[in-house]
């Protein structure tokens, strides 16, 4: 089956045909910097990146651009809340968003463009909007500049919505407007502004708005058009519907193909700072480990929304740990190098390969993946075969594309003081286990038992095998 994904232009799933054969260029909009990122804005991040993982595990050389906003009214706003310069905040929240990319394995897009190093593409793209009559400068003196939506015959055809039934566009002064509903694309500096967040342009100091800058750096990274763009379900408008806008009145063809994931709630409402329910990503790291919160984002659809609860979360993590022992037994039966080497011919398996092309299905993928974890679980009492390092490659293939193989380095390999620990602490459990042998031996059971039982109230889990006792840090 040939990839299909759901194109929210047209509302339904379509066939992936490239518009150059064998590539894929992609354009995500990223995060405004101007707080700590919670889980619902890694969610997108997260989405995206199995996307561009699985369209490159197709076979596709692909081309993936995520923007980061660093110059925008909120960061304007909190910098001086917090009383230091607007740059400082945005580049000390984009170290934060990196950092929790990193911890759930996001992998680099090609490129991160920011907003503020493409002023003269944007300035480019607004002269040519008026050049076309599709915008125009406010003549209050403001060097504001709009957007005329009413020039764009198909303005609102993204998120399936009429001018005049639309709301006012609430990102600038109205009073240089020809209509309410028309959108800024140059700001004129403000007094109370600092001199730093203003560029010069021909219609005086000022700085970009917000949804120019993507028209902008889409177009010079990946082309007047390319194959997707996505985001968060909540910038199909105005962010959105106004690139595509913008870009189309230009003479771009842009995107082909409109994604967008849901949202993570709590409580029923959107996870945002203002509802004060924002989950950071550091905190939430205290409780589960990153490969673990990826595995929760993963086995979710992109296009469901989540209802977040930690209770949830646990169980995940429990689901993929029970992965994760899989691997760890199957390495110890076949020998960890010699389940390296077979890597290389690990594939997915096909119910895995029917739910990625179907709109990446991750549900049903994850299902999968655990089916083949089960046919794996039964090979081990049979101890080393080509079919046990079939599965065991199969699995961490599957796992690789979704970004949760736990060997990937990205995850972090042990440090040396975890090594000299982990060591230390087999050393005294195998003691303790030679013991417990003794005791069996004596069919001195209650002995047995209370050694074991002393394993588990320290958190370790003993799993009696053909090959002798395993054990692990529950």
């Amino acid at each position: 089956m040939a990839l299909r994904l759901y194109d929210s232009a047209t509302r339904e799933v379509r066939d992936f045909t490239p518009l150059q054969p064998g590539k894929a260029s992609l354009y995500v909009c990223g995060l405004t910097v101007q707080s700590e990122p919670h889980v619902g804005h890694v969610r997108s991040g997260v989405n995206f990146d199995v996307l561009q993982r699985w369209l490159r595990a197709s076979g596709y050389e692909t081309t993936f651009i995520r923007n980061v906003t660093d110059i925008d009214d909120k960061i304007l706003a909190k910098s001086a809340e917090q009383g230091r310069p607007w740059y400082n905040l945005g580049y000390a929240m984009h170290r934060e968003l990196d950092a929790a990319y990193a911890s759930l394995n996001v992998a680099r897009p090609t490129y991160e463009p920011l907003a503020t190093g493409h002023i003269p593409e944007i300035i480019a793209l607004i002269e040519e909007l008026i050049a076309k009559g599709h915008a125009y400068a406010a003549e209050d003196g403001s060097a504001d500049v709009y957007f005329d939506v009413r020039s764009w015959p198909t303005y609102g055809e993204l998120s399936g919505q009429k001018v005049d039934d639309m709301e006012a566009a609430a990102d600038a002064d109205p009073r240089g407007k020809r209509d309410p509903r028309d959108f800024a694309l140059w700001k004129g500096r403000k007094v109370s502004e600092p001199e730093t967040a203003s560029w010069p342009s021909p219609w005086g100091l000022g700085r970009p708005g917000w949804h120019i800058e993507c028209s902008a750096m889409a177009g010079k990274y990946l082309g007047p058009a390319f194959d997707f763009h996505g985001g968060g379900l909540d910038l199909r408008f105005p962010h959105h519907e106004n690139e595509q806008a913008q870009s189309r009145a230009a003479g771009r063809p842009f995107a082909s193909y409109w994604l967008h994931n849901a949202w993570i709630t709590t409580s029923g409402e959107k996870m945002a700072k203002s509802l004060g329910n924002a989950l950071v990503v550091p905190e939430v790291l205290k409780k589960v480990r990153g490969i673990e919160l990826r595995y929760y984002l993963v086995a979710a659809h992109y296009r469901s929304h989540v209802e977040f609860s930690f209770e949830a979360l646990e169980e995940a993590a429990a689901g993929f740990q029970r992965i994760e022992g899989f691997l760890e037994r199957a390495a110890s039966v076949i020998g960890a190098n010699s389940m390296e080497a077979s890597l290389a011919d690990g594939t997915p398996c096909a119910d895995f390969v029917n739910a990625m092309d179907d709109d990446l299905g991750t549900p049903a993928a994850v299902a999968a993946l655990h089916e083949v974890v089960r046919e794996g679980n039964k090979l081990l009492a049979d101890g080393d075969s080509p079919a046990l390092r079939g599965v065991a490659a199969s699995v961490r293939a599957m796992l690789d594309i979704l970004g949760l193989d736990p060997a990937d380095p990205a995850w972090g390999p042990a440090s040396g003081d975890d090594e000299k620990l982990t060591g230390a602490l087999d050393v005294l459990v195998r003691g303790v286990l030679d013991e417990r042998a003794e005791a069996r031996a004596a069919k001195d059971w209650a002995r047995a038992d209370a050694m074991r039982d002393r394993l588990k109230d320290a958190g370790i889990e003993i799993e009696d095998t053909p090959e002798g006792p395993k054990w692990s840090v529950n």
